[in-house]
């Protein structure tokens, strides 16, 4: 599996803007087929802060994701909603193993 964990810090006034846009990114991302989850998570402490955890059954099926219709209409709606540049760390799984499961 290949994850994705962006951290993304929203202006106060364009939350609702952000998470609207989000989860239509987010939405459109699961019926890919090379996604396997996409979970969209809001700081306890800071609603302004999200975090995105994002599973690819492979490194290539995130490019492609990255190529969709719905991921340019959200990278270029959130464009002036960010406080800070987003930040996307990505991984590969170690544990649990790649088992087909997902």
């Amino acid at each position: 599996m290949y994850i994705v964990c962006v951290t993304s810090k929203v202006k106060p006034e364009f939350r609702e803007q952000y998470v609207a846009a989000t989860m239509d990114n987010a939405t459109n991302t699961r019926k890919e087929p090379g996604n396997v989850r996409f979970d969209v998570l809001q700081a306890e402490e800071d609603p302004n802060q999200f975090f995105f955890y994002e599973v690819y059954r492979t490194k290539d099926d995130f490019a492609k994701h990255q190529q969709t219709p719905h991921y340019f209409r959200w990278r270029d709606a959130v464009k002036e909603m960010m406080l800070e540049p987003r930040k996307g760390v990505r991984h590969t799984n170690l544990f649990p193993a790649d088992s087909g499961s997902w």
